[in-house]
């Protein structure tokens, strides 16, 4: 018997053993996809549900003298064009201001940087709508939705809280509110084409699932909260001492 024919039974038997590591494998991998689209589909089923509960489509049914929370987002896309999202959330703040639906205005938004302020930017855009300036507080820590919404009750303690975002976006807001115990129900802003929004609503499906693991797993707090901050202050006014605010907490 030449070496070949020795060695052809041991070949087969190590091949047959490769075959089965690599068909447990396909069942472990297999088994690990369905596993987390089961829980990607677990958690966006719960926020939905109970989200979806607080956000009202007519503005006729909103409360009266409620304080807005405007949730933000960048006021440009990429290329430097106007951003529908921001445009949408802008319009229907102001729309819901001159409908005496609100009566104050938080905006919050990312300021983490010098040249990055989407509550300043908000705060311009609703002063070329009609708003006026006393009626407008700014947020300059919201850096991320849980961060907002908890400084509203936190920081700033709004009451009678309505929740200004996008259609896929509010859900979330809403879920994260009912979660800590923030009263508080959601008017969406008109929906963003599909065309310019797919791609943001697929990560909002990763985000809805982050949410639940903040809300319920990792309990995470906001990066910056600090001294109580008063609505309705002119924003001019009160940027340094929101300002100063921010900068204590970071001592904590």
């Amino acid at each position: 018997m030449n070496a070949s024919a020795k060695l052809a039974p041991i070949l087969g038997k190590i091949l047959h053993g490769i075959g089965k590591v690599l068909r447990a494998l396909s069942l472990v991998l297999l088994g690990a996809v369905l596993l987390l689209i089961g829980v990607l589909a677990a958690a966006n089923f719960r926020v939905l549900w109970v989200g979806n509960r607080s956000v009202l489509h007519d503005s006729k049914l909103l409360p009266r003298s409620a304080t807005g929370l405007v949730l933000g987002t960048s006021p440009r896309s990429h290329g430097a064009e106007a951003n529908p999202f921001f445009e949408g959330r802008m319009d229907a703040a102001a729309r819901l201001y001159h409908e005496g639906v609100l009566t104050k205005l938080l905006l919050s938004g990312d300021n983490r940087r010098a040249d990055y302020n989407e509550p300043g930017a908000m705060r311009e855009a609703l002063l070329a709508r009609g708003i006026p300036s006393a009626a407008i507080t700014l947020d300059y820590a919201g850096f991320r939705t849980l961060d907002s919404v908890i400084r509203a009750q936190k920081v700033f303690h709004t009451e009678n809280t309505l929740i200004i975002t996008d259609d896929f976006h509010l859900p979330r807001a809403l879920f994260i509110a009912a979660e800590i115990g923030l009263p508080a129900v959601g008017f969406a802003s008109a929906p963003v084409p599909l065309r310019r929004s797919f791609r943001t609503r697929l990560r909002e499906i990763l985000s809805r699932a982050r949410a639940c693991l903040d809300v319920y797993v990792w309990k995470t707090q906001p990066r910056f909260l600090g001294a109580p901050v008063p609505l309705s202050r002119d924003p001019v006014d009160a940027a340094n001492p929101q300002k100063s605010t921010l900068r204590e907490s970071t001592e904590d």
